[in-house]
């Protein structure tokens, strides 16, 4: 292996509970009703695609679909800067792959803005050779072009490369673009049958070692 990419809400930070807050918030502004519990429903998929999903099962009316994905991402980067933490595991993770020469980045459903924020917050974006948005493909996961993209930035074959995800639709896209993947579920979500396709599972980062690695 030579390399590895790195999801980042859910995996390096601890940003669910952050996206559900602003998810409840802006929707409840335009007439929908969330909890925590049906935001999970849609972790891991790109913005534009949650914003699509509420909207076809409440329609609302007055304000674009465009301009409330603009709010949550607004209030979900200035709740990541006031309280954005590391995920368990995250710095020693960092820390086994870099020392054994791996080539670091990240393939994340979040749009770049986001992505450099959250990794200035945590004081680790230097670590990373590349990092790569969703956003900036055709479609988000689990369609696996934001893996692709992240590999030929890398300039590693799938096969030469780890992935780490902690949401089921990650896992997929992950494995259809070749990579080796670790999961690390979040226990409200762990026993989705999705994670079955990961090669590990792990229940935290800080249980991770390269032995674990084929």
């Amino acid at each position: 292996m030579k390399a590895a990419i790195f999801d980042m809400d859910g995996l390096l930070i601890d940003s669910e509970p952050l996206w559900q807050e602003a998810e409840i918030t802006v929707f409840r502004s335009v007439g929908v009703t969330l909890t925590r519990e049906l935001c999970r429903e849609t972790v891991g998929v790109r913005l534009d695609g949650v914003v699509r999903h509420w909207y076809e099962k409440s329609p609302w009316q007055g304000e674009s679909l465009e301009a409330v994905e603009a709010r949550i991402l607004d209030v979900v980067s200035r709740l990541v800067v006031e309280r954005g933490k590391p995920m368990p595991g995250v710095k020693e993770t960092i820390d086994i792959l870099s020392a054994a020469k791996y080539e670091l980045a990240v393939a994340s459903s979040s749009p770049m803005q986001l992505i450099r924020t959250a990794l200035e917050k945590l004081g680790m974006i230097d670590y990373f050779s590349a990092l790569h948005s969703a956003d900036a493909e055709d479609e988000g996961k689990p369609n696996p072009a934001v893996y692709i993209s992240a590999m030929s930035r890398l300039g590693v074959e799938p096969n030469n490369c780890i992935a780490f995800e902690d949401s089921a639709i990650g896992v997929r896209a992950a494995k259809s673009a070749g990579a080796w993947v670790i999961a690390v579920p979040d226990p409200t979500d762990a026993s989705n049958p999705g994670f079955a396709n990961a090669d590990v599972v792990l229940s935290s980062l800080a249980d991770f070692s390269l032995d674990q690695v084929r």
